[in-house]
């Protein structure tokens, strides 16, 4: 699997995660998009992201698959969602992703889901980023148009709820997350 971080970058929140699914006998590469920048707000992380260029992020992804085998799951955290769904619609051989708090058209990335690319989308349903931008929309497009989509909806309003290290982290919608995606990568394997 191939998991990128969110706008506040590579926090131990996201190492957290990464290791709970190394633990459960998942090989999990985990890379640093900012260059070893974390930033506590938000808003700063997304400043930065904006600073270097959204595209180039989501370019960074996209060329950490380089070198690694086909055959992967992608997963993404919020802003990481953008070079984890590029490389599950356009890398030969992928086998799912995983988009967390965030969703976006596949017609942004080059067209309709592949066939066979199973996929997961999580977010809350009153979290601004997620519902109130488009990312809902965008999520239960795909789900009906896509033969092996699921869409989990969590109740509240917090954006990275499944950051422990994160102020937005919320303890029981987490670990819900979290098995979800443990069934999803052992239906997978």
């Amino acid at each position: 699997m191939l998991l990128f971080h969110h706008g506040h970058g590579l926090t131990d929140g996201v190492r957290e995660f990464a290791d709970a699914l190394r633990a459960v006998g998942h090989d999990v590469h985990v890379p640093d998009l900012y260059d070893g920048r974390v930033f506590d707000d938000l808003r700063e992380g997304l400043a930065y992201a904006r600073q270097v260029g959204f595209d180039a992020i989501q370019e960074r992804g996209v060329a950490t698959a380089d070198g690694l085998p086909n055959g992967l799951v992608y997963a993404g955290f919020s802003l990481g969602v953008m070079a984890a769904q590029q490389l599950a619609q356009t890398r030969p051989g992928a086998k799912g992703a995983l988009l967390f708090h965030s969703c976006l058209p596949p017609a942004e990335l080059g067209g309709p889901w592949p066939p066979g690319v199973r996929v997961q989308i999580h977010g809350m349903d009153a979290d601004p980023y997620f519902a109130d931008e488009g990312d809902l929309d965008a999520a239960r497009v795909l789900v009906q148009e896509t033969a092996d989509a699921e869409l989990f909806l969590y109740e509240g309003d917090q954006h990275l709820f499944a950051d422990r290290s994160l102020p937005a982290f919320r303890e029981v919608p987490a670990a819900l997350l979290t098995e979800r995606v443990v069934r999803f990568l052992d239906g997978i394997r």
